[in-house]
């Protein structure tokens, strides 16, 4: 490897690493990643190099690591499913903080979650507290970013309510519908990775939007703004949960996760913190109403393939 200084993002062939990439590579920045997937179709014409994550190899992880300045981690999984659960998950990042460590990277700037707690009663949560602790005392210079609910291209939860809209009759709300999110643009949360990158203070922050819903709210605006508004249904968790299997199971994906559902009305998508994005969520669809749900967004068929692009699945 060269002896200048580059960046590594894992997952920049992915979805929120993509757009850390994009924002490193706009600022004349080097990058390289770490992925699964390393055959998957490039989205940088070649500028990014991609190498294997190898974390049963740990000293191929170094060496891949080692002379990198900043360290932005996406790495996780949404669900456990096909031999990779949120456990092994955490093992995996946690051999990517000690790789970091040996190899000398200056910082990590590490994506979370709103409200982990390693008292969760959901493994999600529980599991990016613990990977919050372990960075925070491995010694690494650290910015923990907790986003709630992402959006924008290539998005999966914003896409697929839109889909459903366009598709179904009514839309089944779980309870009540009023617990909150506080949607994020994934643009915004790649801007304050790249300046978190460039700072040496260790901090924590909520990645929050300028936008507060409820869940009712967020699919009643989604769907005056495309064109569909459709009654929205009240069932219970339960049903929701037996309903969106269903579904996921026509499509050959895993719609929502009972975990997904109950941390939803838990309301731990949501915080009080003042925003750090800028990005209104009703504006942006408004700008992509005629393509946003248009196509069904599979998890599932971004973690079969290992070629196909992320916005062709």
């Amino acid at each position: 490897m060269s002896g200048a200084p580059f960046d590594v993002v894992t997952g920049a062939f992915g979805y929120s690493g993509k757009y850390i990439a994009q924002r490193l590579l706009a600022a004349s920045h080097e990058v390289r990643t770490l992925t699964n997937s390393p055959d998957r179709s490039n989205p940088f014409a070649g500028k990014v190099k991609a190498h294997p994550f190898s974390f049963r190899e740990p000293d191929k992880l170094v060496e891949a690591l080692r002379g990198a300045a900043v360290l932005y981690n996406t790495y996780w999984v949404r669900f456990s499913y096909g031999g990779l659960s949120y456990a092994a998950a955490v093992e995996n990042t946690l051999e990517l903080f000690e790789a970091a460590r040996r190899a000398g990277v200056r910082r990590v700037v590490h994506v979370s979650i709103t409200n982990p707690s390693e008292d969760s009663p959901f493994g999600y949560f529980r599991g990016k507290a613990r990977l919050e602790r372990e960075l925070i005392t491995s010694g690494l210079s650290y910015a923990i970013l907790r986003p709630a609910v992402l959006f924008g291209g290539g998005d999966i939860l914003i896409n697929n309510i839109a889909w459903c809209l366009r598709r179904f009759p009514v839309f089944p709300i779980f309870g009540d519908g009023q617990y909150r999110l506080r949607p994020m643009h994934v643009d915004d949360l790649a801007k304050l990775a790249v300046e978190q990158g460039q700072q040496a203070e260790d901090c924590v922050i909520d990645a929050v939007g300028p936008e507060t819903f409820t869940y009712r709210g967020l699919v009643e605006h989604i769907g005056a703004i495309i064109g569909k508004k459709r009654p929205l249904v009240s069932v219970s968790a339960r049903s929701g949960y037996i309903l969106g299997k269903a579904i996921g199971r026509m499509l050959g994906d895993i719609l929502l996760t009972r975990d997904e559902i109950d941390g939803l009305m838990a309301g731990l998508l949501c915080t009080d913190s003042p925003p750090v994005g800028t990005t209104k969520l009703t504006d942006w669809a408004r700008a992509n109403a005629s393509s946003l749900g248009a196509r069904y967004a599979s998890e599932l068929a971004r973690r079969r393939s290992k070629t196909e692009a992320y916005d062709t699945l």
